[in-house]
């Protein structure tokens, strides 16, 4: 079995074939050679154990990603990989920048579908690790010229502003408030860890993507009810998940701005059965929960390319 930590995954897994592994993996899906198995929370005194599983017929592969939360020290995930040949395990892969890349690889692919092809200009609410990704995966698919971003503490948005510019060589400021840095966007990522909404869907305007990211728990919710219901296109990464964990549209649910009919998986739009642009002006929204899928696909990705280069260890069993 390889060993693979999680400076090697960075080394081995960059944006641009991170969009290409989670597009060919929903297309997979769209043709019903893959499984999944929704995240499940092993509830404990404080936190939870959470696992969540995936196979692919086309990959060779099936594997699950496991990680705890709550504790004093953080989470550290982690995949392991298993041939679904020879039902061996193959690799077992520090998951946390593996996670981090594939999360916005998945809103890059969803942009790459939904966004006004000439899209120059991003928006993004939050500054942490995963609002780095988040831009990096819409730089990858669209002539992203400007960014603005906001997030509560000023340090944290200066920070951010500095070093993306600097590692997409791209013009990225900080800006004061959420509304700011959505007003001229052509595309919007919120990636925070709110618990009430953070994006005012008035201050959208016409012909924005919106990628949702942050929230995997009907107990948080990014987005208000204006900036669901302005959304001509829903798309949901599963919406068995979806109904599960998107709390900004079960909270819209609830309040009748929403229903569950208008929910379209990406595999649809990736497959070409559902357009991902009604119309330039159409307002549209891609939310992400996170998938097993992709972990494993993005994992088959990192396993092959070490083996290629020769990174990793090999540990016996």
């Amino acid at each position: 079995m390889l060993m693979v930590n999680d400076e090697e995954v960075r080394e081995l897994l960059s944006m641009s074939d991170c969009v290409e592994v989670i597009d060919r993996i929903f297309r997979e899906a769209a043709a019903g050679t893959v499984s999944n198995m929704s995240r499940y929370r092993v509830p404990l005194l404080r936190g939870s154990h959470q696992v969540m599983a995936a196979s692919s017929a086309e990959l060779g592969f099936t594997g699950l990603k496991t990680y705890v939360s709550g504790g004093s020290g953080g989470s550290r995930m982690v995949v392991l990989l298993y041939s679904i040949e020879t039902a061996q395990p193959v690799a077992f892969i520090a998951a946390n920048s593996l996670g981090a890349i594939r999360t916005g690889a998945a809103s890059g692919v969803a942009t790459r579908y939904m966004a006004r092809a000439g899209a120059s200009s991003a928006g993004i609410i939050g500054s942490g690790s995963q609002a780095r990704t988040q831009l990096a995966a819409v730089c990858a698919v669209r002539p992203i010229e400007r960014a603005l971003v906001y997030s509560r503490t000023p340090a944290h948005r200066e920070s951010f502003a500095e070093e993306m510019s600097k590692e997409l060589g791209i013009a990225v400021d900080a800006v004061d408030s959420a509304e700011a840095a959505v007003a001229e966007a052509d595309v919007v990522c919120v990636i925070t860890n709110s618990r009430e909404p953070v994006l005012d869907g008035t201050a959208l305007r016409d012909g924005t993507h919106v990628n949702a990211a942050g929230s995997n728990s009907w107990m948080r919710h990014e987005l208000d009810e204006a900036a669901v219901r302005r959304a001509a296109l829903v798309v949901v990464d599963d919406l068995a998940d979806a109904k599960i964990e998107s709390g900004d549209l079960i909270w819209a649910a609830e309040r009748r701005a929403f229903r569950w009919e208008r929910a379209v998986e990406l595999r649809d739009v990736v497959s070409g059965r559902v357009a991902g642009r009604p119309s330039p002006e159409a307002v549209t929204l891609f939310e992400s929960q996170g998938l097993a899928l992709e972990d494993v696909a993005a994992g088959a990705h990192v396993y092959h390319q070490a083996i290629e280069r020769g990174m990793g260890r090999e540990v016996a069993l």
